[in-house]
């Protein structure tokens, strides 16, 4: 009967401690989710023998067009990008800079579809690449690898130099 007893007790005791460990948890986490971003990673083509190999640029600033946001600023030996793309309008304009005169113009067309993840994070936005136009004056060409901006780094545009 003894044993009975303390064995109510204790579990009147350990029971709410566990149900209050329990039922205490993190915020929800909206990292996972956060902003999709355009993966670009630079190559060369060499025409003889029609090989691709990776890149670098010594020196890259990236603005948008239009506004004074510095997206990457005098970054040196740049071999890849991650690029956000305007989720309030259908086309974003990217103005590379690789010296004070030399620059190169990257107009992306995307379809952008808001979905609703949850109450905690709300909406988020979906983001597909469906059409890209650029100038040449550094850049040789581009080549679209995957439409869809994600938060993974899956590359997104080729960049030939």
């Amino acid at each position: 009967m003894k044993a009975l007893i303390r064995l109510i007790i204790l579990g009147a005791i350990i029971g709410p401690l566990v149900s209050i460990v329990i039922s205490c948890s993190e915020e929800a986490d909206c990292s996972l989710a956060t902003r999709a971003m355009m993966q670009c990673y630079l190559y060369t083509l060499d025409r003889g023998t029609q090989t691709v190999h990776n890149d670098t640029l010594d020196s890259l600033t990236v603005t948008a067009y239009g506004t004074d946001s510095i997206i990457i600023n005098n970054q040196k030996k740049v071999h890849d990008l991650s690029l956000p793309l305007r989720y309030t309008e259908d086309s974003t304009v990217l103005v590379f800079h690789y010296s004070r005169t030399l620059r190169d113009t990257i107009i992306i067309h995307q379809i952008n579809t808001p979905y609703f993840l949850s109450m905690d994070c709300g909406y988020q936005m979906k983001q597909a690449i469906t059409n890209v136009s650029y100038s040449r004056h550094s850049l040789d060409s581009i080549r679209v690898a995957n439409k869809e901006a994600g938060i993974y780094g899956t590359e997104n545009l080729k960049l030939f130099y």
